[in-house]
């Protein structure tokens, strides 16, 4: 089991004060205590190691022995995920960002039944970057995975237009994604449709050749890891 990371924005100084909901966190709810080492991260790549020196309920001392750079991943994974229904949104968002993906794009479909008023976009959004940054710290990322505002068709066709490569999962596409070739940088966007696929209009409107996964057809919820497993086991994973 590794350390315990925590954000901490700041990373600058020998002796770093967690406190905030993070220290809260870290100290009433984890019980971290003296003696205990963590990670800290500013979610950026850059990290902070050392043993916890005082603890309260306010948060935690840490004194720190260590010190790291991630570089950003290359290619970037960008999925563009169409609003789910209920609880497999946060399913979605807290794999997707477990894998590794840098990029999530909530996607207003025209069969997502999303009803887009100003308030529930908002705590929608809300929601969605809680999970990531939640699961970010989870699987011990130092570059947290961010999302994006909701996303229009239009958005979508121009995040796509400016890839290094598109990818487009469709139940009744030919073209097999493992005939794809990756790109050494650039962005990988794979665009992930609603429980009730992606309306052809929105297919007109992306202009690029949509592709398979398999034989079976995938939730909505868990098309997007698949997919983005499968990429990174050809590239980032290698």
């Amino acid at each position: 089991m590794g350390l315990a990371v925590f954000y901490l924005p700041d990373l600058d100084g020998p002796e770093l004060v967690l406190d905030g909901a993070e220290g809260r966190h870290a100290a009433v709810v984890r019980r971290i205590g003296p003696g205990e080492r963590i990670r800290l991260t500013d979610g950026r790549g850059s990290f902070a190691e050392g043993a916890v020196t005082a603890s309260s309920k306010t948060g935690l001392t840490v004194a720190v022995d260590r010190r790291g750079e991630v570089d950003a991943a290359s290619p970037r994974l960008v999925v563009v995920q169409a609003l789910p229904k209920g609880e497999r949104a946060e399913l979605a968002v807290e794999m997707l960002t477990e894998v590794g993906v840098d990029l999530i794009v909530p996607w207003n479909a025209d069969r997502s039944q999303f009803r887009a008023n100003p308030e529930r976009v908002a705590k929608t959004e809300s929601k969605w970057q809680s999970w990531a940054f939640e699961s970010s710290k989870q699987s011990r990322r130092s570059w947290f995975c961010e999302v994006a505002p909701i996303a229009s068709t239009s958005e979508v066709a121009k995040l796509l237009s400016d890839a290094a490569l598109a990818v487009i999962l469709h139940e009744e596409a030919t073209t097999p994604m493992a005939s794809l070739e990756l790109p050494a940088a650039g962005d990988i966007v794979i665009v992930v449709g609603p429980e009730g696929g992606i309306a052809p209009a929105e297919l007109e409107a992306f202009a690029a050749t949509p592709v398979r996964l398999g034989s079976t057809v995938l939730r909505t919820s868990t098309a997007g890891v698949a997919a983005a497993s499968a990429l990174l086991a050809r590239s980032r994973w290698t």
